[in-house]
């Protein structure tokens, strides 16, 4: 089992920065992706970006070029940077891992709102 704990949402203005963090526990040496959906209201959740224990990386387009995805494996954590945010943006954010048996395990999420 994995549990994860997302932290670092809020509200900013349209063109600000935010950084989600996750951090995960439990069998974490099973841990072979992680990433961050997102889900609006009204919407469907969608893949935003992961990262995998070697480092790859994959960005859906709606946020290459804005956002990026990094980790640090020592500390099981994963993190969102996300800059020129835009008003669609606004959605709960969920952090997400795959183990190596592809079992998929979600955090609780958090609130992200772009707004003047």
């Amino acid at each position: 089992q994995v549990q994860l704990v997302e932290s670092g949402g809020g509200l900013v203005q349209p063109g600000g920065s935010l950084r989600l963090s996750c951090a995960a526990s439990g069998f974490i040496s099973s841990i072979v992706a992680m990433g961050w959906y997102r889900q609006a209201p009204g919407k469907e959740r969608e893949l935003v970006a992961t990262i995998t224990r070697t480092g790859s990386t994959n960005l859906a387009d709606s946020v290459k070029g804005r956002f990026t995805i990094s980790r640090d494996n020592a500390k099981s954590w994963v993190y969102l940077q996300m800059n020129s945010l835009k008003s669609e943006d606004t959605a709960v954010y969920y952090c997400d891992a795959k183990d190596s048996w592809n079992a998929q395990y979600w955090g609780q999420g958090t609130q992200v709102t772009v707004s003047s």
